[in-house]
This record gives C-alpha cells, structure tokens and sequence, in this order.
C-alpha cells in the first residue's frame, strides 16, 4: 500500500469503547510486522452460523495475506455497529471490512469511516453508489430467493399451493432475499403468512407453530437461513405437518446433509468462505493500486436431492 495511506489520518487518543473488539489471532502474529503492513478491521453482523463462518474465513485469508486483523460483531444492531466502526478509525486500520445487520446503516457508516479518511469494502451487500466504498463482495440476495422460489415453482407444477415465509431480521439480507423470493413465485403460489424469525431457531420455531396452526394446510415455506429452518422443521412436523416442504439458504455441511435426508427440499448455496476470502484479497489488493473488479459477484447454487456434489465447501476447516 502507499506509504501515504497512514500520513492521511490522525491517530485517536484513545479507543472509544476498545472492549467491543477482539484483536484476532491472525493480528497478533503480525504486531512485530513492518510499518508497511496491512491493518484491517472486520466488523461482523451477528452470531449466526454463517458469521462465524465468515469470521473464520476473514481470519485466515488475512493470516495469509500476512494482514494484522482487528474484529468486533454488532450483534444485529445498527447502533453498535456504527460504535464498532469508530473502535476501528480509533485504531487507525487502513481499511475496514463489514457485515453490515442493515443496509439504511450504510450511509451513516461510510461517511463515518471517509470522513477518517479509511475506506470501506462491503461483504454480502453493495449501494447504489458505489463511489464512496472501496469494494464489495456481493451476495444476489434477490437472486438467491428467485432461486427457491424457482424451485417451488417446478415442483407445485401449476397447481394452486400455499406457501409461508419465515423471515430473518428486518433489514438487510432478510428484506432482500424475502423480496427476491416473492417476486418470483409463479401466480398460482399464495403466501398465507410472512413473519420474522430474527435468525434465531428459538424464535423462528415459535413463529413456525404459529403458522401451522394457522395454516394447518400449508404446502411451502420458505426459511431466510438453515439454522432456522431445523427448527421450523421440527415444529411442522411436531404439528404433524410433515408434508410441508421447506427451501432455505446457506449451503452449510448440514443444510446439504438434511436436503440429502428429506429434511430440507432444496436451499441454495453461498459459501461464506469464498465471501471472506474475496473480502480480504481484494482489499488488500485494492489498498495497493491493483487492477481487480470494485464488485465481485459471490457464485451461488441452487442444491437439491439432484446435485448435492455441486455445493461449495460453506466453512473454512
């Protein structure tokens, strides 16, 4: 990186907040580096399964790349993750990577961290404008729904099915790929109900026995992660639905093995190692003036009972 990246910013007098972050194995292999290495701060989402699978990812590309890493999690909270974003600028990071829990939290963001003068690379989202961000690894989140959507639509074979939707939480990844879903069931698909789950098996079971009940003839449902969609599958079938067939999303070691059990019907694959890997390569290689793309598309595949060989490896080992 240019040796100028560092003269452009002020060095806080001290961390606002320090005990919100976790200084990664990775950074301290690296304390004792040149002045010419690479500082990056990772601000996660939350807990869920596919975050910590992004945080392992984040951690050993950047270990690799022989990067120092900072990390903190907001927890599904727009507020702390602003607070966690300016623990980073305290700690002078030359870029910060993040997991945004809601897009409307963006703008904030940003100009928080271009005002420090450090740049922003997204993982799973991109904005519309996209000149104030460093880059971004982008998750189709709509396109990720179209596909399950896809699904139920092959499989209902134009019959008339009912069909509910057990959210995550409001914003974000959630209202995209419950958007990208609706918009393309076919016309003879009802969706009888549409509750947040908040991506968390607790809440999305209560949400899922509620639904039964009220649906006791519900043919589909669609579920915004698989760790929620174990738990609605245990509802259904405690209510003894166990016709209803569920889609979901991740493409974890046990979202493949349930959708080769029956468990699951279909969900679709979008490794959270590849989403960490690209995050930090093409930071680091955008921090030095290389020539790569500003958006990289991650790869998604719809897996069903036909194709479990074709899912990506979700989590680093």
């Amino acid at each position: 990186m240019k040796p100028t990246a560092r003269s452009r910013r002020t060095v806080a007098a001290s961390l606002v907040g320090a005990a919100a972050l976790v200084l990664s194995g990775c950074g301290s292999d690296n304390e004792s580096g040149s002045d010419d290495s690479v500082t990056l701060g990772f601000v996660n989402g939350a807990n869920t399964h596919f975050h910590s699978c992004l945080l392992k990812s984040v951690e050993q590309t950047a270990k690799e790349k022989g990067a120092k890493l900072y990390s903190a999690n907001s927890k599904q909270d727009a507020g702390t993750e602003l607070s966690n974003i300016e623990d980073m600028i305290s700690r002078n990071v030359d870029a910060l990577i993040v997991q945004t829990v809601n897009v409307d939290a963006l703008e904030g963001d940003i100009a928080k961290a271009k005002s420090a003068g450090i740049p922003i690379y997204l993982t799973s989202v991109a904005t519309d404008d996209m000149s104030n961000v460093l880059g971004a690894a982008v998750v189709d989140l709509k396109k990720v729904g179209a596909l399950d959507a896809g699904w139920i639509a092959k499989d209902a074979g134009g019959k008339d099915v009912t069909v509910g939707i057990v959210a995550g939480a409001p914003g974000a990844a959630s209202d995209l790929l419950v958007g990208g879903f609706k918009g393309a069931l076919p016309a003879t698909a009802k969706v009888v109900a549409n509750q947040p789950g908040m991506f968390n098996p607790a809440k999305a079971q209560d949400v899922a026995e509620n639904m039964i009940q009220a649906h006791p003839d519900l043919d589909y449902a669609f579920v915004a992660n698989e760790e929620m969609a174990f738990a609605v599958r245990k509802a259904f079938d405690a209510a003894g639905a166990k016709g209803v067939k569920i889609v979901s999303v991740n493409g974890t070691e046990d979202g493949i093995a349930a959708v080769k059990s029956g468990e699951l019907s279909a969900t679709v694959a979008n490794s959270a190692l590849v989403i960490g890997q690209t995050a930090v390569e093409q930071t680091v290689d955008l921090l030095g003036d290389k020539k790569v793309d500003k958006v990289s598309k991650v790869p998604l595949t719809l897996i069903t009972k036909d194709n479990l060989d074709e899912a990506p490896q979700y989590c680093p080992k």
